[in-house]
C-alpha cells in the first residue's frame, strides 16, 4: 500500500472482511467472550465450522457469508453482519437459527444431545426504531410471566446506527461494536486501546489490509454487495411505483380528482398527475 493509500483499511462491516477477522483464534475469543459477557479464560475453546456461502434462493448472485463458531460445551454461535436495511430480517435470522438447532441431530439421535445455539445479527442499520437500545437479547419466554422457557435457542441482534455517546468504562461488547462501525483507521485505533482483543482484531484487519490479493477480493465483494442491494432497490421502488399506480387507477375510476387523491395519498398533485397520464395514455381533467 502506498503513503497515499495509508490511510485505506477494510471495514469490518464487510461480511468478507469480518470472516477473515474471526479466523484469527484471539480475536474471536475476545469477541464470543464479550457477546456472552463472561471472562475470556472461561472460554477455553472456540473451534471455527466450515461454511459455505449459502443463497436464500436458487436466483439469487449475492451469497451470504456467515461465521459459525462451536464452543468446547457445545454451543454453536452463528454470525451474521448486515449493512442494508433487509425487510424480513427478523424471519430470516430465525429460520437459520432453527436450522441451526435441528442440524445438530441425526436419524434417532435423542433430544438430550442438543445444545445451545446462538444467531447474531450485527446490523448496520436501524432495525428496532421504537427503541434507543442496541443491544437486544431475544429468546423464548412465558408472555404472562415472563419466565424464559428454555435458553437453547437464542438471538442477539446489534444495531451499530444505535450506538450511544462514549462513555468510560464501558461495556466491552459496545467496544467491539464500535470498532465493527469504525469507518477510518483513527477511530479503530481508538477502540483498540480500550482492549486487548480489540487491538488484536485492529492488527489483524492492518495485515489484511496490507495484503494486495486480500484487498482485491475484498474491493470485489464490495462491488457485489454495491450492486445487489442497487438491484434490491430499485425492485423495491418499481414495485412501490406499480403499487401507487394501481391505488391511483382505482381512485380514478371511483371519480376522485387529483387534488383528492394527492391529499389520499398524501404527495403532491402534479407526481399524481404524471402517474394517471401513464394509466390513461391523456392529461385527465381535474
Amino acid at each position: 500500500m502506498t503513503k497515499k493509500d495509508d490511510n485505506l483499511i477494510m471495514l469490518p462491516t464487510v461480511d468478507l472482511c469480518f470472516k477473515e477477522l474471526m479466523n484469527n483464534p484471539k480475536v474471536r475469543m475476545g469477541f464470543i467472550a464479550a457477546l456472552l459477557d463472561i471472562p475470556s479464560e472461561q472460554i477455553k475453546e472456540t473451534k471455527l465450522q466450515p461454511t459455505e456461502l449459502r443463497r436464500e434462493y436458487g436466483e439469487q448472485k449475492l451469497g451470504i457469508l456467515d461465521v459459525n463458531v462451536l464452543l468446547q460445551d457445545g454451543t454453536q454461535i452463528d454470525m451474521e453482519i448486515q449493512v442494508a436495511p433487509f425487510r424480513y430480517w427478523d424471519a430470516r435470522a430465525l429460520f437459520y437459527l432453527c436450522g441451526l438447532f435441528t442440524g445438530q441431530l441425526g436419524k434417532g439421535e435423542p433430544y438430550s444431545k442438543l445444545k445451545r445455539c446462538i444467531h447474531v445479527s450485527i446490523l448496520d442499520f436501524i432495525h428496532f426504531p421504537e427503541d434507543a437500545e442496541c443491544c437486544h437479547r431475544i429468546s423464548l419466554c412465558d408472555k404472562t410471566t415472563g419466565q424464559r422457557y428454555t435458553d437453547l435457542m437464542e438471538l442477539r441482534i446489534l444495531e451499530l446506527k444505535k450506538l450511544p455517546v462514549r462513555t468510560e468504562g464501558e461495556n466491552l461488547l459496545i467496544s467491539w461494536m464500535r470498532f465493527f462501525a469504525a469507518k477510518t483507521r483513527k477511530e479503530m485505533r481508538m477502540v483498540a486501546q480500550t482492549d486487548e482483543y480489540i487491538d488484536e482484531a485492529f492488527e489483524e484487519l492492518e495485515k489484511l489490509s496490507a495484503d494486495k490479493q486480500k484487498w482485491m477480493e475484498y474491493e470485489a465483494r464490495q462491488k457485489a454487495i454495491r450492486d445487489y442491494n442497487t438491484q434490491v432497490q430499485s425492485y423495491w421502488e418499481e414495485g412501490q411505483r406499480h403499487l401507487k399506480l394501481e391505488l391511483i387507477r382505482k381512485k380514478l375510476a371511483k371519480g376522485k380528482s387529483l387534488e383528492q387523491i394527492a391529499d389520499d395519498l398524501e404527495t403532491d398533485v402534479e407526481s399524481i398527475r404524471a402517474l394517471a397520464e401513464e394509466i390513461s395514455g391523456e392529461t385527465p381533467s381535474v
